[in-house]
């Protein structure tokens, strides 16, 4: 016997709401069907059995015995089974896996991800760092944070922030030449990773004509923490984003001598596959990634999407 004979799930719904609402008509009202549709799917089941599951009266019905006996029966594998879908949305919603590029995980999102787990404490969240773009068809990942000129095909892509770079430096070392007064002054000090061309933008726009070429005395191939890491031991200046290093400029740690810096085309992203828009665990992460983000993308006319 075919399974849709052995459980005809839609007739056993619609015993179950009639039996319980003793109505046919209140029985369509809540199952959005006709009447008719009803009766029609309660006579199937009743020749299916080979009983009569009600005993239809004028404007009444009653279980018959056969009825009584099923109603509990159904009424509880209909709540078995809604608690097991509600278990596996739950389930489901309790995780979420971000795949981030390794310098946004370390140095923004998990010193901040703890305001989103208070917000949402029966999300768990699962963060990993690589460099290399996240396959969706292949990898566990609910979300994804990349850098590049999005968008990318068949992905949601929702623009976070694009980063501002400066040049930065201890204030110790910057009295070791009498102050930095002037952009000039860094030409005196060692540069930290002028490979990328950085230096060379903000001295243009800095009106500095002869294009310097400052002795280089640490090579970190863009890595963040290094090149900070080199500037607060006072190693030289480095080109950084005040994006990641606010707490370091707040308290003195580094100095930001010049309010002039320039803006990097590449832009943080967050991407999902499309089919994924509308999870709620998804939705709430770009939710609070937007708004926790709202100064630095206001100031860069990002908006929602």
């Amino acid at each position: 016997m075919k399974l849709s004979k052995q459980f005809p799930l839609n007739a056993l719904r619609v015993f179950e709401a009639v039996g319980r609402l003793g109505s046919f008509t209140r029985a369509g009202e809540e199952l959005g069907m006709t009447q008719t549709a009803v009766s029609y799917q309660i006579k199937l089941l009743e020749e299916m059995i080979g009983e009569l599951l009600f005993t239809r009266q004028a404007r009444q019905i009653a279980l018959t015995e056969v009825g009584e006996r099923m109603l509990p029966k159904v009424t509880e594998g209909f709540a078995l089974l809604r608690d097991t879908m509600a278990q596996a949305v739950r389930s489901a919603d309790e995780v979420l896996e971000i795949h981030s590029v390794p310098t946004f995980a370390s140095h923004w999102l998990a010193r901040t991800l703890g305001t989103f787990q208070l917000a949402h404490p029966q999300i768990a969240v699962r963060l990993l760092r690589g460099s290399k773009l996240t396959d969706f068809s292949r990898e566990p990942a609910d979300v994804a944070i990349r850098i590049g000129i999005g968008p990318w095909p068949g992905l949601a892509a929702h623009p976070l922030v694009r980063l501002t770079y400066t040049p930065m430096l201890s204030p110790k070392l910057a009295e070791s030449i009498g102050g930095v007064k002037e952009p000039a002054d860094l030409l005196k000090l060692a540069w930290i990773s002028d490979d990328d061309g950085r230096w060379k933008l903000w001295f243009e726009a800095a009106g500095v004509g002869v294009a310097p070429t400052g002795a280089r005395r640490l090579n970190a191939l863009g890595a963040l923490d290094l090149e900070a890491g080199a500037a607060l031991a006072g190693h030289g200046v480095a080109m950084l984003s005040p994006f990641y290093l606010q707490e370091e400029l707040a308290t003195g740690r580094l100095i930001q001598p010049f309010a002039l810096s320039w803006l990097d085309e590449n832009s943080y992203w967050l991407v999902y596959p499309e089919s994924r828009r509308t999870l709620p665990k998804v939705r709430k992460f770009r939710e609070w990634l937007e708004a926790t983000l709202a100064p630095e993308r206001l100031a860069q006319g990002l908006q929602a999407q």
